[in-house]
């Protein structure tokens, strides 16, 4: 089965999407639907995925919180950010979540590539982190990608959010992914400007390339 390709700019309600994922989910699994990759933007809200301890929320706003069933810890999504949700049948792959998420981080760090900005991971924090442009080293990596996936029957949901202009003041009030003392940045502050609907052309191409390494 092919996999589904679907692009939205509008803004989506955060527990609208979770419902559109678990049923997808059960479609995917009884192969009544094909795969999908979905693109889209949440308007502003937190979300603390299933390890997110409480102080990690270190000052209140007008922002919603909302619990979700995603792994992970707190992070914020709002305009300005790219949400990359996947529903992707492991059945028929490698069953082998690590390896998924390596796939995800990987296929970020080499679209971060093509615009000479340098990126890595790290085994103790999930995500994908800035370490410098056109040559140029950091004094301390920035987080530009957060991943929170969950897995039902073998059938991934959730996924990745993306900062390519997003209102960074918003990640004040929480420690994001559980971490202190560590900044976020994004496209806009790294001085690319690129619209989404570039990075949801170039990005799903390079996703699509390296899903083909898991089997």
């Amino acid at each position: 089965m092919t996999i589904e390709i679907k692009k939205q700019y509008n803004l989506v309600h955060y527990e609208t999407s979770v419902k559109f994922m678990q049923n997808r989910v059960n479609q995917i699994f009884n192969k009544s639907k094909n795969e999908l990759i979905w693109f889209l933007n949440h308007d502003h809200i937190y979300t603390q995925g299933t390890s997110a301890a409480e102080d990690e929320i270190v000052k209140k706003n007008k922002i919603r919180i909302v619990k979700t069933n995603r792994g992970g810890k707190t992070t914020y999504h709002g305009p300005g950010q790219r949400i990359v949700y996947f529903m992707i049948d492991l059945n028929n792959k490698k069953k082998d979540i690590r390896k998924f998420i390596t796939i995800i981080e990987k296929s970020l760090m080499d679209f971060l590539k093509n615009y000479q900005i340098d990126s890595t991971t790290y085994k103790e924090r999930v995500g994908i982190w800035v370490t410098g442009k056109n040559g140029k080293k950091f004094n301390q990596e920035e987080k530009i990608g957060a991943i929170g996936l969950r897995l039902k029957n073998w059938v991934t949901y959730h996924g990745l959010s993306f900062n390519i202009n997003p209102k960074m003041d918003n990640y004040k009030f929480i420690d994001a992914c559980g971490l202190k003392n560590f900044k976020n940045t994004s496209l806009h502050e790294l001085d690319i400007n690129i619209t989404e609907e570039n990075f949801d052309k170039e990005f799903s191409l390079i996703f699509l390339n390296n899903l083909r390494n898991l089997k």
